[in-house]
């Protein structure tokens, strides 16, 4: 899974506002700091959708351009921003869980109407995004 660096900074009474040293163009807002994953997600997720998406570059290298130092010593800070590509093939996929574990998981879908496999794949996708 590819990883892009965002560069994240706030004014005094503003929204974050993210953008990306490796995709210039794309931008990303969030009214508060634990949006902000999620909606620079977005924000790559969108612009995958348009233009193929170029190699992120590894933080030494971003860290060492003088206009992401300036931006740090001002404040700003980076932060890693996982890409799950979007791919509408479907894989089958043999897990094993311990039997009370599934039996909660079966409920919880079925409560929100969903399968095991599209609870599940959204849990994963919720855990991946989080954690970065």
């Amino acid at each position: 899974m590819r990883h892009y660096i965002a560069l994240v900074h706030k004014d005094a009474e503003s929204a974050f506002g993210v953008s990306f040293p490796d995709l210039p163009g794309v931008f990303s807002a969030a009214d508060e700091e634990g949006d902000l994953i999620g909606n620079a997600i977005e924000a790559l997720r969108l612009w995958a959708e348009d233009a193929p998406l170029p190699a992120p570059n590894p933080i030494e290298a971003i860290v060492e351009r003088q206009d992401i130092r300036h931006a740090l010593a001002g404040g700003a800070f980076l932060v890693r921003v996982p890409l799950i590509e979007d791919d509408v093939r479907v894989v089958r996929a043999n897990v094993t869980f311990e039997a009370g574990t599934l039996k909660a998981i079966d409920e919880a879908a079925a409560k929100r109407g969903l399968t095991r496999s599209a609870f599940l794949a959204s849990c994963a996708r919720k855990e991946i995004e989080a954690v970065g």
